[in-house]
């Protein structure tokens, strides 16, 4: 496939704005489905999960390839829910372009905000679409405004709306001048595009003025042409608003109610008319672990193979299939890849191109595409595969700690090796899911990101692998830390199998700033300690700070510098000094004023006016701290942070309080001292 011709996109939203009905109208109009997927019915094509078509909402992104003007587009459905973070973070790495959608009631809603960041992180160029324009409230320039506003974005209306609410017709193509509608009756019909109406052209003319006023700033030609009073190329328009958006400069906004069949195709154009190609983007960045250089990859199909797992998900009777991007060379099926971080070889027996949960096998992958490999067994999100000949890792991703843990036991001796296969393979699916063992109670615990998180997870080891267990009430995933700085010198003497054995080390310890994370670093210069010695110290420290301090909570924002160390030849073993550093880590942290540390959510509420007063008391009596609101047309944004320990049950006492016209969302913000 010609790399001109190809679009990696992801379809990215607060919950509920229509990303999935977009995408499912997308994949009709595209000739991938003979018949429209309803999300409300259950029979969305993108959401092809069990729990997916019941809950009505996206909980892993799926990945589909579809064809619209001779251009091969790879979609990637992702979630809007936040506690599915994981899954939208590792999307947005791996897209060349992403269509924002908005809902024309909603506005910019508290997860569109964290998804645009996210965007802005990779760097990912996008274009809006003000979904629902057919709904009571419904506000277009106003959403346009918000986008300014909020995300200090340039939006460019490149169609404006004609009628809204119940009264909504179609748009009028601002670059064309055209009006275009489209038959509800019949939505396979192509859309009919006519001049626009005496009625609505002086509105028309002056958004076409904002719109060319915005891309007259990068571009001489269609200055001078506006300013002669002459007509400005349609070519010359587009080639302008691409060069833009590229560049991350302006984001162009469509409008449309995908449900009604609305603002589709527009949009299927402005995807291949706007977006990237997988060559026009900046070159990938990879890290050579043996010159400690990083180096660019440049999206050429005939380099050496390199590409990244974005996504493990199990099947049943293929096992894990690996959602692979390409970003260099090629891949055959029924070869051999090697994976950089493994440093272990690993056969693809077949590369499948994924339609939801339906698949077609080709021959070959190349730099630019995206496609599922079949048959490796050691791969986990996050690891790059590619040639023994260039072993370079590109950029690993990073995943938020869980916050929330519930106990999970097999109901019988046959179930435990059952289960724990089962949470091996769900925790290879997703980095946010974490498994463990408790050492006092031997208890498996299994940690995630929200209350909606884990109850998924746990209704897939129930439901879907059909293991027999029983599962506790959610509990609050505490960490430690130290309050004060301290130094500590430990010995360690013992006599193992009748050789004495023993070592000394000097470590200190101070609180880091909340949010550094935990550092380990080697003050002592001692030429005469083998390296061995220092790494059995280093590898210590390190899964110290996993086993916690009284309580055993994993430690957090802990500086640990090993400042003088005491061996001896005869009788300093490794062991022995692991043993000590674990001793000395230990006692240090127990006299460095040792503090609880809870994880605190960022909430935001959205509720009608007329439950406002109520809303707030419910979270102030909580214990709960408001920081402010925002007022919209029908609905008010309350902005909150909380301990996560007072947010069970909330949604059901917010019901209670709202008339079940309120709704929340939660992510988690930081750590901070348990009051």
């Amino acid at each position: 496939m010609n790399l001109e011709r190809m679009r990696n996109i992801g379809i990215m939203a607060h919950i509920d704005a229509g990303k999935t009905t977009t995408t499912e109208r997308i994949l009709f109009y595209s000739g991938k489905t003979y018949k429209l997927g309803e999300v409300d019915d259950g029979e969305a094509v993108m959401d092809w999960m069990e729990q997916e078509q019941e809950r009505g909402i996206t909980i892993q992104s799926a990945a589909t390839t579809t064809f619209w003007r001779d251009h091969q587009i790879n979609i990637i459905d992702t979630p809007g829910h936040v506690d599915f973070t994981a899954e939208v973070e590792r999307s947005l790495r791996v897209l060349d372009g992403a269509v924002a959608v908005f809902c024309a009631v909603g506005g910019v809603e508290p997860q569109s905000e964290t998804v645009w960041h996210q965007a802005d992180h990779y760097h990912v160029p996008r274009i809006a679409y003000v979904n629902k324009m057919d709904r009571l409230g419904a506000d277009f320039y106003a959403v346009l405004d918000e986008i300014r506003e909020k995300f200090a974005a340039n939006p460019v209306a490149a169609q404006i709306p004609i009628g809204k609410e119940s009264s909504f017709e179609g748009c009028i193509d601002l670059a064309s001048m055209e009006e275009v509608r489209f038959d509800q009756d019949d939505a396979s019909k192509p859309p009919l595009r006519s001049p626009v109406d005496a009625s609505r052209l002086a509105d028309a003319e002056a958004w076409r003025d904002r719109m060319l006023d915005a891309l007259s700033a990068h571009s001489d030609e269609i200055t001078e042409l506006y300013l002669a009073g002459e007509t400005i190329p349609l070519d010359l328009i587009r080639a302008t608003l691409r060069k833009q958006t590229l560049s991350r400069q302006a984001v162009p906004v469509f409008c449309g109610a995908s449900r009604r069949n609305m603002g589709v195709q527009p949009l299927l154009d402005a995807i291949v008319d706007y977006l990237p190609a997988p060559h026009e983007v900046p070159p990938a960045q990879a890290h050579d672990p043996k010159r400690e250089e990083d180096l660019p990859v440049p999206c050429d199909p005939a380099g050496y193979p390199l590409g990244l797992v974005f996504k493990v998900q199990y099947d049943r009777e293929a096992g894990p299939l690996c959602y692979v991007r390409m970003y260099s060379g090629s891949i055959k099926t029924a070869g051999t890849v090697y994976n950089v971080n493994k440093k272990k070889r690993e056969r693809v027996t077949r590369v499948l191109r994924m339609h939801a949960n339906r698949s077609e096998a080709v021959d070959e992958v190349a730099a630019g595409d995206i496609a599922v490999f079949v048959g490796m067994k050691l791969a986990q999100t996050g690891d790059t595969i590619g040639s023994e000949g260039k072993p370079v890792l590109l950029e690993r991703m990073h995943f938020p700690e869980p916050v929330i843990s519930v106990a999970i036991e097999p109901k019988t001796m046959s179930d435990r090796d059952k289960l724990k296969e089962t949470l091996d393979i769900l925790s290879r699916e997703d980095p946010t899911f974490q498994t463990g063992e408790n050492d006092e109670t031997g208890q498996l615990i299994i940690r995630g990101m929200g209350e909606l998180h884990l109850d998924v997870l746990v209704t897939r080891v129930l439901r879907d692998f059909k293991v027999g267990a029983k599962v506790g009430n959610p509990q609050v995933s505490y960490r430690e830390s130290v309050s004060a700085t301290l130094e500590h010198s430990q010995r360690y003497e013992r006599t193992l199998a009748g050789k004495d054995v023993a070592a000394g080390v000097t470590l200190a310890v101070r609180p880091l700033e909340r949010g550094s994370g935990n550092r380990y670093e080697r003050v002592v210069r001692d030429h005469h300690v083998p390296d061995e010695i220092f790494e059995a110290v280093e590898r210590s420290v390190e899964r110290a700070f996993q086993g916690g301090i009284v309580l055993g909570y994993p430690c957090v924002d802990i500086g640990v510098s090993l400042v003088a160390i005491d061996w001896n030849e005869l009788t300093g073993t490794p062991f022995a000094f692991e043993a000590c550093a674990a001793m000395g880590f230990d006692e240090a942290c127990r006299k460095a004023g040792p503090v609880l540390l809870e994880p605190v959510m960022k909430v935001d509420i959205m509720s009608p006016k007329d439950y406002l007063g109520d809303v707030m008391s419910l979270l102030s009596q909580r214990g709960g701290i408001i920081h402010g609101s925002e007022s919209r047309p029908s609905m008010d944004l309350i902005h909150a942070e909380a301990p996560l320990a007072v947010m069970f049950g909330f949604s059901t006492a917010l019901r209670s309080a709202s008339q079940g016209r309120a709704s929340f969302s939660m992510e988690f913000s930081h750590f901070e001292q348990k009051r």
